[in-house]
């Protein structure tokens, strides 16, 4: 136990034999159980995780690989039938230092916040290690995830190194929770709704052998079109119905307006006639969008200071 509360790690893993014991045999002893999902491996990664003699361990198989989201709802799943308080994720790949785990689970156990993540994106020497590549897509999926989740002040929402509260496990939809890499941007939009509250916190960047199974131009893609339906879906919940807000009414004419006129650009290009009437109904349209997130964030962090939080 961690502070009076039972602690269970949820450790996606698909073909992942070569780094799979370094990540159980570092496990630290606090941890009440741990969760391999094995999310359709065709190597040695159940074998080598069940040559570990830890009553603490259960191993969790998928018959086909479902996405690391899924394989991580499998584990949360699992620690809420256990009894878990808190439920960290650390990825198989090794990636993830079980000697930062206190500074996360230390928030959430005292009850500070309901979700607590990693970020190494704060701090320059943070990143040390990640391609610029890397880098560019960390930053840009930050911007976007600030906006479709509403939690403005965020940073690094692709870390998967995590701890949430059974709280607010019990009350997220685990069914709906996107199934692949974007997981962690979808939950945050989801825990936003549901008001909780949100860290994070500062944890170096470790790259060893392992590589990346992500494609970033792809999921960039992706999680850039997941990121506009949470954001429009996140707008109707907060500020258009069942109650009709101030930001709901700019959001709605700020998209109205830029789709007008976008449309109308469309066609005046093919048409051959003037752009000007659809660029000013754009620009208007743009400038309510961009009011209206302004007006929002601003709101954010005021309240977060009243709570104590700034």
């Amino acid at each position: 136990m961690y502070r009076n509360k039972k602690v269970g790690v949820v450790v996606p893993a698909y073909n992942e034999e070569a780094f799979i014991g370094s990540v159980i045999s570092g496990m630290p002893d606090y941890v009440d159980r741990i969760y391999i999902v094995d999310d359709g491996s065709t190597d040695r990664t159940v074998e080598i995780a069940r040559s570990f003699n830890d009553p603490r361990i259960s191993i969790i198989s998928h018959s086909e690989n479902k996405g690391v989201g899924a394989a991580i709802v499998r584990g949360y799943k699992e620690g809420l039938k256990d009894g878990m308080d808190l439920l960290a994720v650390l990825a198989g790949d090794n990636q993830m230092d079980p000697l930062e785990l206190p500074r996360l689970l230390n928030p959430v156990a005292r009850k500070t916040v309901h979700y607590s993540k990693g970020d190494r994106l704060s701090s320059l020497h943070l990143t040390e290690g990640m391609s610029r590549w890397r880098k560019f897509g960390n930053y840009l999926l930050t911007f976007l995830t600030r906006i479709s989740s509403g939690y403005w002040d965020l940073q690094d929402p692709q870390n998967g190194y995590t701890v949430i509260s059974r709280e607010a496990l019990e009350k997220l939809d685990l069914e709906k929770i996107y199934p692949w890499y974007g997981y962690c941007n979808d939950i945050l939009v989801k825990l936003n709704l549901l008001g909780f509250s949100v860290m994070d916190v500062p944890i170096p960047a470790r790259y060893g052998e392992e590589r990346s199974k992500i494609r970033y131009g792809k999921y960039i893609r992706k999680v850039s079109w997941l990121l506009l339906r949470n954001f429009l879906w996140r707008i109707i919940k907060q500020y258009v119905y069942p109650v009709l807000r101030v930001p709901g009414v700019t959001y709605l004419a700020g998209l109205t307006f830029s789709f007008l006129g976008l449309t109308t650009l469309f066609f005046n290009l093919i048409r051959n006639t003037p752009l000007v009437p659809g660029a000013l109904v754009s620009a208007a349209g743009i400038l309510l969008l961009v009011s209206s997130m302004i007006y929002e964030a601003f709101g954010y962090i005021i309240r977060k200071r009243d709570a104590g939080f700034l």
